[in-house]
């Protein structure tokens, strides 16, 4: 019922105002809309004050438009009775002779004030505060966007939140650009409202001496009292408006109403509190000055100066303690050592001049390395390790190393003040030029100020949390298979056994131990390979665990199981671009397959081997030069062997057998053929 109530309470106050444009009210009726008119002035006024952000109250340029127009039905109803009746209700009388004391003159001059306030000072600083920040949230929009999109391709975000932020920019926009043109109205109200009066005033004398035979001094008093009376009715609810207008457009956003963020800052220095008390206290002894409020005043201020002295100095103990504390010599413990010798998974070191990425917001390098172990948990079908991040005063300045089982795999720049910009025409920019760490791309390491500048050069910039997260997150994605413990895979394996028991059952602990287990889901993650269906993946391995226990052969069939989810990672537009070994050299590969201890070998002359890395990588490549990612496609008995001996010059080559190629539903486009030795290029 209150919904249905909301939704047809605006339309039908619309047609309300609309028929006080057209049919007489009674003066009682006219005193009730008038004092909801104010009423209603005040509650967006006091609400504009305690939102937080603009777009909290993004429905203030309607109302605007709705409050206006109301207005406006009043000053015809009003001007309709008062012209016609010479009456026009109880609250137009009262502030026609108890406001302004029943004087024309002190009426006119308060009038006039009014509208000076509302026109010259509040309507037209709000009109170029909405303007300006209209212009500015347009102009910022390609920006936002782009970092939007960085933040979801880097997995800090996910396709919700990036489509959250995306609307809150366009809602943003729309916004500012509604207040630039709501503004039009209050200025359009104010200028309306002094029209109005003229016109009454003018008709009211004419009136009241022509139709009613009045003296011009009686129908000037009658007629210009009621009509100022009618004129501060309106426009006290008009000045309300436009105040409002300007609390909008000028409102930050904040964590905090404008009552807290005003008293906090307010009193956020001592000093200046005391010398307003003393600057008070100085001015009430000027001769013929009164010194009590003065005094008052200065007093006031004095105790709020001490006030943010006694915090001050509570703050400055607290943090004394707490440095006395971190700074008190602890004794080692055996458990102390032993943590300080244990090698951690995962592991960030940064330079002593970058623990100011670390700064405990909502937005520093903890918080995005959390939301990317969730991006990645969603991703590979497990929760990677915990993150250590520790300063090392052994790097560089401004360098960060990325450590996987106390290795350091990977390591890049970082330089506080600085946002990475990647893209062409960056010459004009200052910085120093770089290699992004995972892509490869050129880019420049530019100042925060030059963000802006470069964004308009077509660059995309990425802030510096940023990039060591996406760094982390391709080094996590080459090193899957290692940070997959045994631990992991038994709390994995207990969450397929409350699901679906039969499968783990027929799995382990016979005919396969955990570490058997463990090592055929390392062997799919080597090559990138999801394990988020688990049920299925076990299912597939109990059953070809009961011919053979050989790791190779188990992840093979752990592939083929997951049938279309390998080629749909490599699809484009519905579109597989694969790379083919030709017969002749497959046949030649095939019969030169020999078994090891280390998996299926293939044996041919080191300078064939050679000229077929060759002929991969170059194909490979000119694929991917074409806009299109390419797989290698082979014999399901080779393809083991055949990724293994890719991978050692081209990491990240994939390759599918036949039979996973064909899996999908996407259309296959051969790109390219590996050939026959002899037809090799040179």
């Amino acid at each position: 019922m209150n919904r249905r109530l909301s939704m047809i309470a605006v339309p039908l106050g619309v047609v309300g105002i609309l028929l006080l444009l057209i049919v007489p009210v009674p003066a009682w009726m006219l005193d009730a809309l008038i004092v909801v008119n104010i009423l209603f002035a005040l509650v967006i006024l006091l609400t504009t004050m305690f939102v937080k952000k603009p777009l909290d109250f993004s429905v203030f340029p309607s109302l605007l438009l709705v409050a206006t127009l109301f207005r406006l039905g009043l000053n015809v109803a009003s001007t309709r009775l008062v012209l016609g009746e010479g009456y026009a209700g109880q609250v137009i009388a009262a502030f026609g002779h108890v406001a302004v004391g029943g004087s024309i003159i002190i009426g006119a001059v308060v009038f006039l004030i009014l509208v000076v306030i509302q026109f010259v000072v509040v309507t037209k600083g709000a009109e170029r505060v909405a303007e300006v920040g209209a212009r500015f949230t347009l102009d910022a929009m390609p920006g936002k966007q782009m970092a939007i999109d960085a933040d979801l391709n880097a997995g800090l975000i996910t396709e919700t939140e990036a489509r959250r932020r995306r609307e809150e920019v366009s809602a943003e926009a729309d916004f500012y650009g509604a207040m630039d043109g709501a503004s039009k109205f209050v200025k359009g109200d104010a200028i309306a409202g002094i029209v109005i009066i003229l016109i009454n005033i003018i008709g009211g004398i004419t009136i009241g001496m022509v139709q009613r035979g009045m003296e011009i001094g009686d129908a000037l008093n009658t007629y210009t009292l009621l009509t100022i009376g009618d004129g501060l009715v309106t426009q006290i609810p008009a000045l309300l408006m436009a105040v409002s207008t300007g609390m909008v457009v000028t409102r930050s956003n904040s964590e905090t109403d404008m009552g807290d963020s005003a008293a906090a800052q307010l009193m956020q220095s001592r000093t200046a509190l005391g010398i307003a008390a003393g600057a008070a206290v100085l001015m009430g002894f000027i001769p013929g000055m009164p010194i009590l409020p003065f005094l008052g005043a200065g007093i006031v201020l004095a105790m709020l100066a001490q006030r943010v002295r006694t915090r001050e100095r509570t703050a400055e103990q607290q943090a004394r303690a707490d440095e006395i504390e971190a700074a008190a010599p602890r004794a080692e413990t055996t458990e102390d050592l032993l943590a300080q010798a244990r090698v951690h998974a995962l592991e960030i070191g940064l330079a002593t001049d970058l623990v100011d990425l670390v700064n405990g917001s909502a937005d520093d390098l903890l918080a995005r390395v959390k939301a990317l172990r969730r991006k990645l948990a969603m991703e590979m079908g497990f929760v990677i390790p915990p993150v250590r991040t520790r300063d090392s005063v052994e790097l560089p300045p401004s360098t960060y190393s990325i450590r996987v089982a106390g290795v350091e795999v990977g390591r890049g720049q970082a330089p506080p003040g600085r946002a990475l910009a990647l893209g062409d025409h960056l010459e004009s920019l200052p910085g120093e030029p770089t290699i992004e760490p995972v892509w490869g791309l050129a880019g420049k390491w530019v100042p925060t100020e030059s963000r802006r500048n470069a964004e308009l050069l077509g660059a995309t910039v990425i802030d510096r949390v940023s990039v060591i997260v996406t760094h982390l997150s391709s080094i996590v994605g080459d090193h899957a298979a290692r940070l997959l413990s045994r631990e992991d895979v038994r709390v994995l394996t207990e969450g397929v056994r409350a699901e679906n028991p039969a499968a783990v059952e027929e799995l382990t602990p016979t005919p396969l131990s955990l570490a058997e287990v463990q090592r055929v889901l390392q062997g799919l993650l080597a090559e990138r390979v999801p394990i988020t269906d688990l049920p299925r993946i076990y299912e597939a391995v109990s059953l070809r665990a009961k011919t053979t226990t050989d790791p190779e052969l188990l992840v093979e069939a752990a592939r083929d199981a997951l049938g279309a989810v390998l080629p749909a990672a490599f699809a484009d537009d519905g579109v597989l671009r694969v790379v083919m070994i030709d017969p002749m050299l497959e046949q030649r590969m095939l019969e030169g397959l020999r078994p090891s201890e280390h998996g299926s070998q293939i044996l041919l002359p080191p300078e064939t081997i050679e000229r077929v890395l060759t002929g991969v990588r170059d194909r490979i490549r000119s694929a991917e030069a074409e806009g299109g990612r390419a797989v290698l496609v082979c014999a399901p008995a080779l393809r083991p062997a055949v990724h293994r001996l890719v991978a050692a010059q081209s990491p990240g080559t994939p390759v599918l057998s036949y039979q996973q190629a064909s899996a999908g539903a996407a259309t296959i486009e051969t790109v390219g053929v590996i050939r026959s030795d002899a037809e090799l290029p040179a």
